[in-house]
Protein backbone atom coordinates (compact mmCIF):
# COMPACT_ATOMS: atom_id res chain seq x y z
CA UNK A 1 0.00 0.00 0.00
CA UNK A 2 1.43 3.39 -1.11
CA UNK A 3 2.13 5.71 2.21
CA UNK A 4 0.33 8.91 2.28
CA UNK A 5 0.29 11.78 4.44
CA UNK A 6 -3.27 12.72 6.32
CA UNK A 7 -4.33 16.00 5.39
CA UNK A 8 -7.23 18.01 6.57
CA UNK A 9 -9.22 20.94 5.65
CA UNK A 10 -7.92 24.19 7.39
CA UNK A 11 -9.74 25.43 11.22
CA UNK A 12 -9.68 28.82 11.65
CA UNK A 13 -9.59 29.91 15.38
CA UNK A 14 -8.16 27.98 18.21
CA UNK A 15 -8.72 24.63 19.92
CA UNK A 16 -9.46 24.50 23.33
CA UNK A 17 -11.38 21.47 25.71
CA UNK A 18 -13.09 18.67 25.27
CA UNK A 19 -13.26 19.37 21.51
CA UNK A 20 -9.59 19.28 20.56
CA UNK A 21 -9.85 15.86 19.55
CA UNK A 22 -12.41 15.43 17.23
CA UNK A 23 -10.74 18.94 15.75
CA UNK A 24 -7.42 17.58 15.67
CA UNK A 25 -8.44 15.18 13.68
CA UNK A 26 -9.94 17.15 10.89
CA UNK A 27 -9.38 20.39 11.24
CA UNK A 28 -5.66 21.13 10.85
CA UNK A 29 -3.95 22.00 7.35
CA UNK A 30 -0.53 20.52 6.76
CA UNK A 31 0.84 16.80 7.91
CA UNK A 32 -0.14 15.25 10.54
CA UNK A 33 -0.44 11.37 10.79
CA UNK A 34 1.60 9.53 8.83
CA UNK A 35 1.75 5.96 8.69
CA UNK A 36 5.58 4.74 8.94
CA UNK A 37 7.47 4.41 6.04
CA UNK A 38 10.43 2.22 5.65
CA UNK A 39 12.52 5.61 4.54
CA UNK A 40 12.03 6.38 8.29
CA UNK A 41 14.31 3.86 9.34
CA UNK A 42 18.05 4.34 10.62
CA UNK A 43 20.57 2.90 9.11
CA UNK A 44 22.87 3.21 12.03
CA UNK A 45 23.10 -0.64 13.92
CA UNK A 46 22.91 -0.63 17.54
CA UNK A 47 25.43 -3.63 18.75
CA UNK A 48 22.66 -5.13 21.31
CA UNK A 49 18.81 -5.45 20.86
CA UNK A 50 16.76 -3.27 21.75
CA UNK A 51 14.11 -6.38 22.87
CA UNK A 52 13.07 -9.69 21.79
CA UNK A 53 9.62 -10.45 19.74
CA UNK A 54 7.76 -13.36 18.80
CA UNK A 55 8.04 -14.58 14.98
CA UNK A 56 4.51 -14.48 14.73
CA UNK A 57 3.34 -11.71 17.13
CA UNK A 58 5.58 -8.90 17.31
CA UNK A 59 2.92 -6.97 20.15
CA UNK A 60 4.78 -9.83 22.02
CA UNK A 61 7.51 -8.44 23.38
CA UNK A 62 10.27 -9.50 26.19
CA UNK A 63 13.31 -8.19 27.54
CA UNK A 64 15.57 -11.01 26.94
CA UNK A 65 15.82 -14.10 25.40
CA UNK A 66 12.96 -16.61 25.73
CA UNK A 67 10.37 -18.69 23.91
CA UNK A 68 6.88 -17.46 22.07
CA UNK A 69 4.06 -18.71 23.75
CA UNK A 70 3.89 -20.88 20.33
CA UNK A 71 7.02 -22.38 21.34
CA UNK A 72 9.27 -20.43 19.29
CA UNK A 73 12.42 -18.97 19.75
CA UNK A 74 12.00 -15.10 20.20
CA UNK A 75 14.08 -13.43 17.22
CA UNK A 76 15.93 -10.27 18.79
CA UNK A 77 15.11 -6.62 16.96
CA UNK A 78 17.68 -4.09 16.68
CA UNK A 79 17.75 -0.84 15.98
CA UNK A 80 18.54 -0.82 12.35
CA UNK A 81 15.69 -3.26 11.79
CA UNK A 82 13.46 -0.46 10.97
CA UNK A 83 11.74 -1.51 14.31
CA UNK A 84 8.71 0.18 15.81
CA UNK A 85 11.02 3.04 17.44
CA UNK A 86 12.52 3.85 13.98
CA UNK A 87 8.84 3.04 11.94
CA UNK A 88 8.75 0.64 9.57
CA UNK A 89 6.47 0.50 6.92
CA UNK A 90 4.99 -2.37 8.68
CA UNK A 91 5.07 -1.58 12.54
CA UNK A 92 1.48 0.69 11.98
CA UNK A 93 3.35 3.31 13.92
CA UNK A 94 2.30 6.88 13.37
CA UNK A 95 4.21 10.33 12.65
CA UNK A 96 3.12 13.87 14.05
CA UNK A 97 4.27 17.03 14.12
CA UNK A 98 5.21 18.43 17.28
CA UNK A 99 2.98 21.26 16.48
CA UNK A 100 0.33 18.79 16.91
CA UNK A 101 1.54 16.77 19.65
CA UNK A 102 1.58 19.88 21.84
CA UNK A 103 -2.33 20.44 20.91
CA UNK A 104 -3.23 17.54 21.62
CA UNK A 105 -1.79 17.63 25.04
CA UNK A 106 0.03 14.38 24.38
CA UNK A 107 1.92 13.34 27.97
CA UNK A 108 3.65 9.83 28.19
CA UNK A 109 5.60 7.88 31.35
CA UNK A 110 7.90 5.20 31.63
CA UNK A 111 6.41 1.76 32.64
CA UNK A 112 8.31 0.89 35.76
CA UNK A 113 8.28 -1.72 38.28
CA UNK A 114 6.48 -0.99 41.40
CA UNK A 115 5.18 -2.78 44.45
CA UNK A 116 1.84 -4.04 43.94
CA UNK A 117 0.51 -3.11 47.17
CA UNK A 118 -2.61 -1.09 47.34
CA UNK A 119 -4.62 0.94 49.71
CA UNK A 120 -8.23 0.10 49.71
CA UNK A 121 -10.78 2.90 50.67
CA UNK A 122 -14.09 2.22 52.04
CA UNK A 123 -16.22 3.54 55.02
CA UNK A 124 -16.98 1.86 58.30
CA UNK A 125 -19.35 1.83 61.41
CA UNK A 126 -17.55 2.44 65.12
CA UNK A 127 -19.18 -0.54 67.28
CA UNK A 128 -17.90 -2.19 70.58
CA UNK A 129 -15.88 -4.30 71.22
CA UNK A 130 -17.95 -7.86 72.00
CA UNK A 131 -14.70 -9.50 72.82
CA UNK A 132 -14.74 -7.09 75.66
CA UNK A 133 -18.73 -6.44 76.37
CA UNK A 134 -19.96 -8.27 79.70
CA UNK A 135 -23.43 -9.58 80.44
CA UNK A 136 -24.77 -9.22 83.83
CA UNK A 137 -27.05 -11.99 85.06
CA UNK A 138 -28.38 -13.02 88.06
CA UNK A 139 -27.94 -16.88 89.40
CA UNK A 140 -30.74 -16.86 92.11
CA UNK A 141 -33.86 -15.54 92.03
CA UNK A 142 -34.70 -12.52 94.07
CA UNK A 143 -35.60 -8.44 93.81
CA UNK A 144 -33.60 -5.32 93.19
CA UNK A 145 -33.61 -3.54 96.31
CA UNK A 146 -31.10 -0.28 95.07
CA UNK A 147 -30.23 0.47 91.51
CA UNK A 148 -26.74 2.21 91.59
CA UNK A 149 -27.05 2.86 87.38
CA UNK A 150 -30.12 4.79 86.56
CA UNK A 151 -29.45 4.52 82.70
CA UNK A 152 -28.16 3.21 79.49
CA UNK A 153 -24.65 4.74 78.57
CA UNK A 154 -24.07 5.78 81.94
CA UNK A 155 -19.98 5.20 82.85
CA UNK A 156 -18.94 2.73 85.48
CA UNK A 157 -15.57 2.27 86.60
CA UNK A 158 -14.44 -1.21 87.88
CA UNK A 159 -15.95 -2.06 91.32
CA UNK A 160 -18.52 0.33 91.02
CA UNK A 161 -21.84 -0.55 93.09
CA UNK A 162 -24.47 -1.40 90.29
CA UNK A 163 -27.50 -2.65 92.25
CA UNK A 164 -28.40 -4.40 95.30
CA UNK A 165 -30.52 -7.85 95.67
CA UNK A 166 -32.31 -9.66 98.23
CA UNK A 167 -32.43 -13.10 97.88
CA UNK A 168 -33.86 -15.84 100.84
CA UNK A 169 -31.45 -18.15 98.43
CA UNK A 170 -28.15 -15.69 99.22
CA UNK A 171 -29.83 -15.46 103.17
CA UNK A 172 -29.47 -19.06 103.18
CA UNK A 173 -25.80 -19.51 101.70
CA UNK A 174 -24.57 -16.91 104.21
CA UNK A 175 -26.22 -18.56 107.56
CA UNK A 176 -24.78 -22.19 106.48
CA UNK A 177 -21.17 -20.19 106.06
CA UNK A 178 -21.71 -18.41 109.64
CA UNK A 179 -22.70 -22.14 111.08
CA UNK A 180 -19.85 -23.73 109.36
CA UNK A 181 -17.48 -21.12 111.18
CA UNK A 182 -18.78 -21.71 114.34
CA UNK A 183 -18.52 -25.55 114.26
CA UNK A 184 -14.96 -25.12 113.01
CA UNK A 185 -14.72 -28.24 110.27
CA UNK A 186 -12.47 -26.97 107.65
CA UNK A 187 -13.71 -28.98 104.79
CA UNK A 188 -17.26 -27.52 105.40
CA UNK A 189 -16.28 -24.33 105.79
CA UNK A 190 -14.44 -24.11 101.92
CA UNK A 191 -17.64 -25.70 100.73
CA UNK A 192 -19.76 -23.41 101.80
CA UNK A 193 -17.58 -20.27 101.01
CA UNK A 194 -16.96 -21.87 97.21
CA UNK A 195 -20.79 -21.43 97.27
CA UNK A 196 -21.25 -17.82 98.05
CA UNK A 197 -18.40 -17.43 95.73
CA UNK A 198 -20.60 -19.14 93.15
CA UNK A 199 -23.40 -17.39 93.52
CA UNK A 200 -21.36 -14.13 92.69
CA UNK A 201 -20.85 -13.03 96.14
CA UNK A 202 -17.59 -11.15 96.02
CA UNK A 203 -14.47 -11.87 97.70
CA UNK A 204 -14.29 -8.71 100.10
CA UNK A 205 -18.15 -9.65 101.28
CA UNK A 206 -17.17 -13.25 102.31
CA UNK A 207 -14.16 -12.11 104.51
CA UNK A 208 -16.26 -9.04 105.82
CA UNK A 209 -19.05 -11.87 106.69
CA UNK A 210 -16.29 -14.28 107.92
CA UNK A 211 -14.83 -11.83 110.59
CA UNK A 212 -18.60 -10.02 111.53
CA UNK A 213 -20.74 -13.39 111.31
CA UNK A 214 -23.85 -11.33 110.51
CA UNK A 215 -26.13 -12.29 107.80
CA UNK A 216 -27.02 -9.56 105.62
CA UNK A 217 -30.57 -9.42 103.81
CA UNK A 218 -29.47 -7.43 100.67
CA UNK A 219 -26.02 -7.75 99.05
CA UNK A 220 -24.42 -5.10 97.01
CA UNK A 221 -23.10 -6.38 93.01
CA UNK A 222 -19.98 -4.50 91.65
CA UNK A 223 -19.04 -3.87 88.06
CA UNK A 224 -16.44 -6.16 86.93
CA UNK A 225 -15.45 -3.71 84.50
CA UNK A 226 -15.03 -0.17 83.63
CA UNK A 227 -16.95 0.68 80.70
CA UNK A 228 -20.58 2.06 79.49
CA UNK A 229 -24.05 0.40 80.51
CA UNK A 230 -25.96 -0.86 77.65
CA UNK A 231 -29.08 -2.85 77.30
CA UNK A 232 -30.31 -1.61 80.61
CA UNK A 233 -33.38 -4.23 81.55
CA UNK A 234 -33.78 -3.34 85.36
CA UNK A 235 -35.33 -1.30 87.81
CA UNK A 236 -35.41 -1.14 91.22
CA UNK A 237 -38.12 -3.37 93.00
CA UNK A 238 -37.98 -5.71 89.78
CA UNK A 239 -37.82 -9.66 90.29
CA UNK A 240 -34.99 -11.48 88.03
CA UNK A 241 -34.33 -14.83 87.67
CA UNK A 242 -31.77 -16.86 86.87
CA UNK A 243 -30.78 -16.67 83.11
CA UNK A 244 -32.19 -12.76 82.89
CA UNK A 245 -30.14 -10.22 81.37
CA UNK A 246 -30.36 -7.30 83.48
CA UNK A 247 -27.82 -5.22 81.80
CA UNK A 248 -24.32 -5.05 80.08
CA UNK A 249 -21.15 -3.44 80.23
CA UNK A 250 -19.33 -2.57 77.53
CA UNK A 251 -15.24 -1.20 77.07
CA UNK A 252 -14.87 1.83 75.08
CA UNK A 253 -10.67 1.78 75.39
CA UNK A 254 -10.77 -0.55 72.06
CA UNK A 255 -13.36 -0.21 69.69
CA UNK A 256 -14.17 -2.83 66.06
CA UNK A 257 -14.87 -0.93 63.04
CA UNK A 258 -17.02 -2.72 60.36
CA UNK A 259 -15.80 -2.35 56.89
CA UNK A 260 -17.26 -3.07 53.85
CA UNK A 261 -15.20 -4.62 50.69
CA UNK A 262 -16.06 -5.16 47.29
CA UNK A 263 -16.02 -8.14 45.92
CA UNK A 264 -13.04 -7.77 43.61
CA UNK A 265 -10.71 -6.85 46.36
CA UNK A 266 -11.84 -9.62 48.53
CA UNK A 267 -8.70 -11.36 47.99
CA UNK A 268 -6.09 -8.50 48.74
CA UNK A 269 -7.11 -8.10 52.24
CA UNK A 270 -5.77 -10.03 55.11
CA UNK A 271 -6.15 -10.11 58.59
CA UNK A 272 -3.21 -8.22 60.23
CA UNK A 273 -2.69 -5.95 57.65
CA UNK A 274 -2.32 -2.06 58.91
CA UNK A 275 -5.31 0.68 58.72
CA UNK A 276 -5.60 3.89 59.12
CA UNK A 277 -9.17 5.96 59.51
CA UNK A 278 -10.44 10.06 59.90
CA UNK A 279 -13.85 11.07 61.02
CA UNK A 280 -15.79 13.45 59.63
CA UNK A 281 -16.23 15.25 62.96
CA UNK A 282 -12.11 15.43 63.46
CA UNK A 283 -10.73 15.48 59.80
CA UNK A 284 -7.24 16.50 61.07
CA UNK A 285 -6.76 13.21 62.85
CA UNK A 286 -5.85 9.66 62.02
CA UNK A 287 -6.39 6.63 64.14
CA UNK A 288 -3.99 3.24 63.47
CA UNK A 289 -5.56 -0.08 63.40
CA UNK A 290 -5.65 -3.45 61.60
CA UNK A 291 -7.57 -6.16 60.18
CA UNK A 292 -9.00 -8.69 62.86
CA UNK A 293 -11.29 -10.16 61.34
CA UNK A 294 -12.58 -11.33 57.97
CA UNK A 295 -16.49 -12.99 57.77
CA UNK A 296 -16.83 -15.71 55.53
CA UNK A 297 -19.84 -15.00 53.57
CA UNK A 298 -20.56 -11.88 51.04
CA UNK A 299 -23.76 -9.72 51.45
CA UNK A 300 -25.96 -11.13 48.51
CA UNK A 301 -27.13 -8.23 47.66
CA UNK A 302 -24.45 -5.57 47.75
CA UNK A 303 -21.70 -8.21 47.15
CA UNK A 304 -19.59 -6.94 49.35
CA UNK A 305 -17.42 -8.48 51.98
CA UNK A 306 -17.34 -7.45 55.61
CA UNK A 307 -13.88 -6.87 57.48
CA UNK A 308 -13.65 -6.34 61.42
CA UNK A 309 -10.81 -3.91 61.90
CA UNK A 310 -9.62 -2.89 65.73
CA UNK A 311 -8.64 0.33 66.96
CA UNK A 312 -7.40 1.77 69.97
CA UNK A 313 -9.53 4.31 71.81
CA UNK A 314 -7.90 5.32 75.11
CA UNK A 315 -9.68 9.21 75.28
CA UNK A 316 -12.90 6.92 74.52
CA UNK A 317 -13.89 9.67 71.39
CA UNK A 318 -14.53 7.14 69.19
CA UNK A 319 -18.05 6.07 69.91
CA UNK A 320 -20.71 3.27 68.56
CA UNK A 321 -22.55 4.00 65.27
CA UNK A 322 -20.22 6.79 64.18
CA UNK A 323 -19.48 6.37 60.46
CA UNK A 324 -15.40 6.38 59.26
CA UNK A 325 -13.26 6.85 56.40
CA UNK A 326 -10.97 3.99 56.78
CA UNK A 327 -7.59 3.11 54.37
CA UNK A 328 -6.99 -0.54 54.20
CA UNK A 329 -2.66 -0.81 53.48
CA UNK A 330 -2.86 -3.86 51.62
CA UNK A 331 0.86 -5.84 50.69
CA UNK A 332 0.97 -7.63 47.74
CA UNK A 333 4.08 -8.87 49.08
CA UNK A 334 5.92 -9.05 44.98
CA UNK A 335 6.74 -5.94 42.63
CA UNK A 336 5.72 -5.80 38.68
CA UNK A 337 5.60 -3.74 35.74
CA UNK A 338 2.82 -1.28 36.18
CA UNK A 339 1.73 1.37 33.94
CA UNK A 340 -0.62 4.20 35.55
CA UNK A 341 -4.34 3.47 35.37
CA UNK A 342 -4.72 6.12 32.62
CA UNK A 343 -2.80 4.98 30.06
CA UNK A 344 -4.60 1.83 29.38
CA UNK A 345 -7.60 1.62 27.06
CA UNK A 346 -9.71 -1.26 28.00
CA UNK A 347 -11.68 -3.27 25.92
CA UNK A 348 -14.07 -6.38 25.50
CA UNK A 349 -11.74 -8.45 23.99
CA UNK A 350 -8.47 -6.89 23.86
CA UNK A 351 -6.61 -4.44 26.22
CA UNK A 352 -4.32 -1.58 24.86
CA UNK A 353 -1.80 1.00 25.49
CA UNK A 354 -0.38 3.48 23.13
CA UNK A 355 3.78 3.32 22.85
CA UNK A 356 5.52 6.81 22.55
CA UNK A 357 8.53 5.71 20.68
CA UNK A 358 10.06 9.08 20.72
CA UNK A 359 11.15 11.36 18.12
CA UNK A 360 12.18 10.60 14.80
CA UNK A 361 12.51 13.09 11.88
CA UNK A 362 11.45 15.50 13.32
CA UNK A 363 8.17 14.14 14.50
CA UNK A 364 7.01 12.39 17.50
CA UNK A 365 5.93 8.74 16.67
CA UNK A 366 3.45 6.41 18.34
CA UNK A 367 2.13 2.62 18.20
CA UNK A 368 -0.77 1.19 19.64
CA UNK A 369 0.05 -2.31 21.28
CA UNK A 370 -1.93 -5.16 23.00
CA UNK A 371 -1.00 -5.97 26.52
CA UNK A 372 -2.55 -8.49 28.95
CA UNK A 373 -3.10 -6.56 32.78
CA UNK A 374 -2.36 -8.35 36.15
CA UNK A 375 -3.28 -6.57 39.91
CA UNK A 376 -4.87 -3.64 39.45
CA UNK A 377 -3.64 -0.70 42.20
CA UNK A 378 -4.87 2.51 43.47
CA UNK A 379 -3.30 4.52 40.64
CA UNK A 380 -1.28 2.05 38.53
CA UNK A 381 -2.24 -1.44 36.44
CA UNK A 382 0.42 -4.38 36.15
CA UNK A 383 1.35 -5.39 32.70
CA UNK A 384 2.12 -9.02 32.45
CA UNK A 385 3.27 -9.41 28.87
CA UNK A 386 3.01 -7.06 26.35
CA UNK A 387 5.57 -4.62 27.60
CA UNK A 388 9.03 -3.93 28.72
CA UNK A 389 10.72 -1.49 31.66
CA UNK A 390 11.19 2.10 30.12
CA UNK A 391 8.73 1.60 27.35
CA UNK A 392 6.82 4.77 27.10
CA UNK A 393 3.30 5.01 27.47
CA UNK A 394 0.52 7.84 26.23
CA UNK A 395 -1.51 8.94 29.10
CA UNK A 396 -3.07 11.37 27.77
CA UNK A 397 -4.70 11.85 24.37
CA UNK A 398 -3.86 7.91 23.50
CA UNK A 399 -7.95 7.20 22.39
CA UNK A 400 -7.43 8.98 19.49
CA UNK A 401 -3.59 7.62 18.76
CA UNK A 402 -4.98 4.50 19.38
CA UNK A 403 -7.65 4.93 16.67
CA UNK A 404 -5.18 5.87 14.22
CA UNK A 405 -2.45 3.36 14.84
CA UNK A 406 -5.06 0.68 14.72
CA UNK A 407 -3.91 -2.69 12.98
CA UNK A 408 -6.96 -3.24 11.96
CA UNK A 409 -8.00 -0.22 9.93
CA UNK A 410 -5.59 -0.32 8.12
CA UNK A 411 -5.24 3.59 8.17
CA UNK A 412 -8.17 3.74 6.15
CA UNK A 413 -8.53 7.33 7.32
CA UNK A 414 -5.79 8.56 4.70
CA UNK A 415 -6.49 11.01 2.08
CA UNK A 416 -5.39 13.37 -0.42
CA UNK A 417 -4.30 16.55 -0.37
CA UNK A 418 -7.65 18.34 0.00
CA UNK A 419 -8.60 15.94 3.16
CA UNK A 420 -10.91 13.98 0.95
CA UNK A 421 -10.46 10.35 -0.90
CA UNK A 422 -9.74 10.76 -4.44
CA UNK A 423 -13.33 9.18 -4.94
CA UNK A 424 -15.93 11.81 -4.05
CA UNK A 425 -18.56 13.71 -5.47
CA UNK A 426 -21.58 15.44 -4.96
CA UNK A 427 -25.54 15.28 -5.61
CA UNK A 428 -28.85 15.92 -4.81
CA UNK A 429 -31.22 13.19 -2.95
CA UNK A 430 -33.82 12.73 -0.31
CA UNK A 431 -32.89 11.37 3.18
CA UNK A 432 -35.69 8.14 3.59
CA UNK A 433 -33.76 6.66 6.79
CA UNK A 434 -31.48 7.86 9.50
CA UNK A 435 -30.47 4.66 11.88
CA UNK A 436 -29.04 6.12 14.94
CA UNK A 437 -27.88 2.94 16.20
CA UNK A 438 -26.09 2.18 13.06
CA UNK A 439 -24.90 6.00 12.55
CA UNK A 440 -26.31 5.54 8.70
CA UNK A 441 -28.25 7.30 6.33
CA UNK A 442 -30.41 6.01 3.73
CA UNK A 443 -30.75 8.58 0.56
CA UNK A 444 -32.12 8.84 -3.04
CA UNK A 445 -30.05 10.17 -4.78
CA UNK A 446 -30.16 12.03 -8.21
CA UNK A 447 -27.61 11.23 -11.35
CA UNK A 448 -23.96 11.37 -11.20
CA UNK A 449 -23.11 13.00 -14.33
CA UNK A 450 -18.98 11.97 -14.14
CA UNK A 451 -18.90 9.26 -13.18
CA UNK A 452 -21.63 8.53 -15.82
CA UNK A 453 -24.24 7.09 -12.90
CA UNK A 454 -28.08 6.89 -12.63
CA UNK A 455 -29.93 8.09 -10.06
CA UNK A 456 -30.20 5.22 -6.94
CA UNK A 457 -30.99 4.56 -3.39
CA UNK A 458 -28.50 3.85 -1.46
CA UNK A 459 -27.04 3.32 2.63
CA UNK A 460 -24.27 6.38 3.32
CA UNK A 461 -22.15 5.71 6.41
CA UNK A 462 -21.40 9.02 8.28
CA UNK A 463 -17.46 9.70 7.98
CA UNK A 464 -15.86 10.80 11.29
CA UNK A 465 -15.93 14.68 10.59
CA UNK A 466 -19.78 14.84 10.59
CA UNK A 467 -19.43 14.04 14.38
CA UNK A 468 -17.92 17.71 15.08
CA UNK A 469 -20.60 19.27 12.41
CA UNK A 470 -24.35 17.75 13.18
CA UNK A 471 -26.00 16.21 16.34
CA UNK A 472 -27.84 12.95 16.23
CA UNK A 473 -31.48 14.72 16.49
CA UNK A 474 -30.27 17.43 13.80
CA UNK A 475 -29.58 14.95 11.43
CA UNK A 476 -32.97 12.94 12.41
CA UNK A 477 -34.56 15.78 11.58
CA UNK A 478 -33.72 15.66 7.86
CA UNK A 479 -36.06 12.75 7.10
CA UNK A 480 -38.08 13.06 4.47
CA UNK A 481 -36.03 16.53 2.98
CA UNK A 482 -34.51 17.24 0.14
CA UNK A 483 -30.43 17.65 0.71
CA UNK A 484 -27.13 18.46 -1.59
CA UNK A 485 -24.96 16.15 -0.07
CA UNK A 486 -21.06 15.35 -0.95
CA UNK A 487 -19.89 11.63 -0.24
CA UNK A 488 -16.65 9.86 -0.73
CA UNK A 489 -15.76 5.82 -1.72
CA UNK A 490 -13.53 3.91 0.71
CA UNK A 491 -13.07 0.35 1.02
CA UNK A 492 -16.46 -0.42 -1.19
CA UNK A 493 -18.16 2.21 1.50
CA UNK A 494 -20.60 5.25 0.82
CA UNK A 495 -19.54 7.91 3.39
CA UNK A 496 -21.14 11.22 3.75
CA UNK A 497 -18.70 13.90 4.66
CA UNK A 498 -21.25 17.29 3.83
CA UNK A 499 -24.91 17.16 4.38
CA UNK A 500 -27.46 20.81 3.79
CA UNK A 501 -31.21 20.79 3.79
CA UNK A 502 -32.38 22.72 0.14
CA UNK A 503 -35.48 23.34 1.05
CA UNK A 504 -35.35 26.86 1.33
CA UNK A 505 -37.16 27.28 4.70
CA UNK A 506 -34.46 24.77 6.05
CA UNK A 507 -31.00 26.61 3.60
CA UNK A 508 -28.94 25.70 6.85
CA UNK A 509 -30.86 22.92 8.60
CA UNK A 510 -28.13 20.42 10.23
CA UNK A 511 -25.58 23.08 10.57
Amino acid sequence: MNIKSLTFGALSGALSGAAITTAVMYGFSGTLFHAGSAMDADSSAEPQPLYWVAPMDSNYRRDKPGKSPMGMDLVPVYANEGNAEEGSANDNSLRISPAVVQNLGVVSEPAQVRSLSEVIRTVGIVQYDENKMIHIHPRVEGWIEKLHVKAAGDPVKAGQPLYELYSPELVNAQQEFVAELARGQQGLIAAARERLSALQISDRFIRQLERQRQVQQSITFYAPQSGVVDNLNIREGFYVQPGATMMSISALDQVWVEAEIFERQASRVKVGQSVSMTMDFLPSRQWQGQVDYIYPTLDGQNRTLRARLKFANPDLTLKPNMYAQVSIHTDAGRSGLTVPKSALIRGPEQNRVVLDLGQHNGHGRFKSVAVDVGVFTQDHVEITSGLVADDRVVTRAQFLLDSESSKSSDFVRMTDAHGIPSQHASAMGTVNHFDRSQGMLNISRGPIEKWNRGPATLDFRLAPVMNTKYTLDRLQQLTGKHVMFSFYIENGEFYVYELEAHDAQNEHEGH
